[in-house]
């Protein structure tokens, strides 16, 4: 009896930028023309390693073979050996690029091994194009328990039980948020997933929407059952064209098999979704910004209070989540409260997904329980490249700050990242060697905030571009002692006086290096010297 083949064929767009399609069109040809009829070919978003710079990976079941680095040329290999005579082609297994250890399966690659796949559970496991697919994972099955069986504040509950916060970086309670918007009265409600993912190196978002599409869907259609909403929004940037097609498609099979759109599995429950999609800028994450957006306004900011679970979208109560969030809720109603909140710590509960990049063996998707350190985070991404050592590991991108090796034992987790200067952000986690600057990376830093400030308030407006002229002017050797002093008034400034959260925290890389590696910043001033050798020091100025 010939032994049933399926091919995965990673299709998110690390590997789709390596050549992903060239692989997927040859095996589409080899498997014709020997007449495999017992081979599936997918396509599938990241195969549950996050080893998204060694694309394009392959995956055959059944055993999950795991080819990584698939070139065309390898593809008639693959097709004649392993699904013809049913050798698998042991050359083109995954192999580490330093230890040369090969890996016939990508759960015995060290990078997954350490890690606990929650929202990323379907990614790489099924074809985010078909429904089917989601669903004989269990797909839509705790949408059908929560409407037959309970009741809108029993959902709500289990939730604020699990302990779900969102992962949009704020961290504020999931049920909570929901159980304001049940209680306020209103005729129309809307649900929002904001997954207007801007920040540089952040990719968890996209890599949810282009892997496993529906869990988001069902978790919108869950959340609009909970507070009493009937149509609800995806605000996904322009800039992510693949995981707008799955989105949409997924929207339109979900109409289609009954999940979405009027009597919902004949419960009577009428929710509708639409796709909106952002023009990029990054102030449009921001919750009332977002929401003028939608409503086809200028992307700015408005005063809070009234917050959007009173008046939101057309001024109407607004629940609005982040995209891993609401991945969370159907498994959370699935498993059971009980289940979710033993993962974790005792303020933060479940899993942390993060997107390492920097100077680590291995850049991808990284899944952990909260409390994990980030020491062990490195230690998952393979170490750092060559021999050089950890200087500093920064997590929450424009809104975050940089932490210095000695403290990366701190377990990762709301409260204590933001005891050391840091947030959890959306996901971001830059790797930072010895050779890099801290100066030169808060100046980054500050120069994206200031060309993504709306301009609405003073204090933004004015505040980013002041402290990037005093940055600039330090990192060229021009600074002065009074600087430093300078850029902590500026910063407290902007944090009580700006509209909105990009204003009042996108000066944290600056406190947070000042903090922890002042010493660099009075190297450029004082000995007028950039240690890591990466500032262009003005020489003929300070000659003159």
């Amino acid at each position: 009896m010939v032994t049933p083949h399926r091919v995965f064929v990673c299709h998110e767009t690390p590997c789709v930028a390596q050549g992903a399609e060239t692989v997927y069109a040859a095996f589409q040809r080899e498997i014709h023309k020997l007449g495999l009829d017992h081979v599936s070919l997918e396509i599938s978003g990241c195969h549950g390693h996050g080893l998204c710079s060694g694309g394009p990976s392959v995956v055959v079941e059944p055993s999950r073979f795991f080819y990584n680095g698939v070139r065309p040329e390898d593809v008639p290999i693959i097709v004649r050996e392993h699904l013809y005579h049913g050798r698998p082609v042991k050359h083109l297994f995954h192999r580490d690029p330093l230890s040369g250890e090969v890996a016939a399966r990508y759960v015995d690659v060290d990078f997954y091994r350490g890690q606990h796949r929650v929202a990323l559970r379907n990614c790489g496991r099924i074809n985010p194009e078909k429904i089917e697919h989601y669903v004989d994972r269990g797909g839509y099955g705790a949408l059908q328990l929560v409407l037959s069986t309970m009741q809108p504040e029993e959902v709500i509950d289990e939730v604020k039980r699990s302990g779900l916060r969102g992962r949009g970086g704020a961290g504020f309670s999931t049920g909570l948020k929901w159980q304001f918007c049940r209680n306020t009265p209103s005729e129309q409600k809307y649900v929002v997933c904001n997954a207007d993912e801007g920040n540089p190196g952040a990719f968890t978002d996209r890599s949810v929407l282009e892997g496993d599409p529906h869990a988001v869907v069902e978790g919108l259609i869950i959340a609009g059952y909970a507070v009493g909403a009937s149509l609800g929004y995806v605000y996904v940037r322009t800039e992510y064209p693949l995981a707008v097609r799955r989105v949409q498609k997924a929207i339109e099979d979900a109409r289609q098999r009954g999940v979405l759109g009027s009597d919902i599995l004949g419960s009577g429950f009428d929710f509708d979704l639409k796709v909106k999609e952002g023009a990029g800028a990054f102030v449009c994450g921001e919750e009332t910004s977002l929401l003028a957006s939608i409503e086809s306004k200028r992307g700015m900011p408005r005063p809070r209070p009234p917050f959007p679970t009173d008046a939101g979208l057309d001024g109407k109560p607004t629940v609005i989540n982040n995209v891993k969030t609401l991945s969370f809720i159907p498994i959370i109603l699935d498993r059971g409260a009980e289940w979710f909140s033993s993962l974790g710590t005792e303020t933060s509960k479940g899993t942390a997904v993060f997107a390492l990049a920097g100077s680590i063996r291995y850049s991808g998707l990284v899944e952990v329980p909260m409390g994990t350190s980030l020491s062990t985070v490195i230690k998952i991404g393979g170490g750092m490249v060559g021999d050089k050592k950890v200087k500093a590991v920064h997590t929450g991108g424009p809104a975050g700050g940089s932490i210095p090796a000695h403290l990366l034992d701190v377990p990762v987790e709301y409260e204590s990242m933001q005891a050391l200067g840091s947030t959890m952000g959306s996901g971001g986690m830059l790797v930072l060697d010895e050779d890099a600057c801290m100066v030169d990376l808060a100046r980054f830093f500050m120069e994206f905030a200031l060309s993504e400030s709306c301009g609405k308030c003073s204090p933004c407006r004015l505040g980013t571009r002041q402290m990037v002229e005093i940055l600039t002017r330090i990192s060229q050797g021009l600074g002065v002692p009074r600087d430093l002093d300078l850029l902590v008034d500026v910063a407290e400034t902007m944090k009580i006086g700006s509209l909105c959260g990009l204003g009042q925290t996108c000066t944290n890389p600056v406190i947070a290096t000042l903090r922890h590696f002042r010493e660099e910043y009075e190297a450029h001033i004082a000995d007028k010297n950039c240690p890591a050798g990466v500032c262009r020091i003005r020489r003929q100025e300070l000659v003159t």
